[in-house]
């Protein structure tokens, strides 16, 4: 006789991870994915978006590699409630991912809109007095590119090992598009592409007390609910590992050869469960 305890599991499981994305006090609901969008069910992006873990992981270090170029630092530092809202910004960036990915175009379009106008009004300067302007499109391709790179590692790390270059170099072809569209430029179209543009940014990257400071209170944020903190620190874990060894090293974080084969585990196994509670 089949165990009773799957379903009730599996549906608690869901609705913990659904409440982290999703702000009942606003009225938010997951996003209904529709095949009218402006990727639909054959893209990879769908592919790739759709695992929670993977996104988590990634969505962390492409945080981590975007704050070390000093102007992207600045429009945290200047325009956001980071120090008080850090769950608010990550959950705000994950729904705008989300709609964009699987949301009708209108939908999609809307948001990428939304986005653009509060990127316009978004002006300051670095403390050595230089002006910047968060609509730069230099500065949006270096978010850009970190932050596909990111979300496309963690996925070939913990859900398709084997995935091909070809595929690979898809999903930079289809994010080229939502980048065009939020302003940035150049935008990488290729795996190659995306490599040559994080080499030739990386002069320009800097690290400092503002920086550190930042990257503590991303990866030392309180859990959401005590029962996550396990996970947190896991996933926090695993997206310090998959920062490249400079970027690690720009931060003043270890390399984390030691916990590496159990951070690895249990972030793998941590995704295969929440695979299972989201499995219709």
């Amino acid at each position: 006789m089949a165990s009773p305890l799957p379903r009730p599991l599996k549906q608690a499981i869901a609705a913990q991870v659904t409440a982290l994305f999703n702000d009942r006090a606003r009225g938010e609901k997951p996003v209904q994915r529709r095949p009218d969008g402006l990727f639909g069910p054959r893209s990879v992006a769908w592919r790739v978006h759709g695992d929670v873990a993977s996104m988590m992981v990634g969505g962390i270090a492409g945080l981590l590699m975007q704050m070390l170029h000093p102007a992207v630092l600045a429009g945290v530092w200047d325009h956001s409630n980071f120090r008080g809202d850090m769950h608010g910004r990550l959950r705000r960036t994950a729904r705008f991912i989300a709609l964009t990915t699987y949301g009708g175009r209108e939908e999609a379009e809307a948001a990428i809109s939304r986005v653009r106008g509060i990127h316009a009004r978004l002006r300051g300067t670095l403390p050595d007095g230089t002006p910047y302007a968060v609509d730069d499109p230099a500065l949006l391709a270096w978010v850009h590119v970190t932050e596909t790179t990111s979300f496309l590692d963690a996925w070939i790390r913990y859900a398709e090992p084997r995935m091909s270059a070809a595929d690979q170099d898809r999903y930079f072809a289809e994010m080229a598009m939502m980048g065009t569209a939020l302003g940035a430029d150049p935008v990488p179209r290729s795996r190659a592409e995306a490599q040559a543009l994080i080499r030739a940014t990386r002069p320009r990257l800097r690290a400092d007390a503002r920086t550190r400071e930042v990257a503590q209170l991303v990866l030392n944020q309180p859990a959401p609910h005590p029962l996550a903190e396990p996970v947190q620190r896991l996933t926090m874990g695993a997206a310090v590992d998959l920062l490249p060894g400079w970027a690690r090293t720009m931060h003043g974080l270890p390399d984390p050869l030691l916990a590496r084969p159990l951070v690895r585990a249990g972030t793998f196994g941590v995704a295969q469960t929440l695979r299972w509670a989201f499995a219709r």
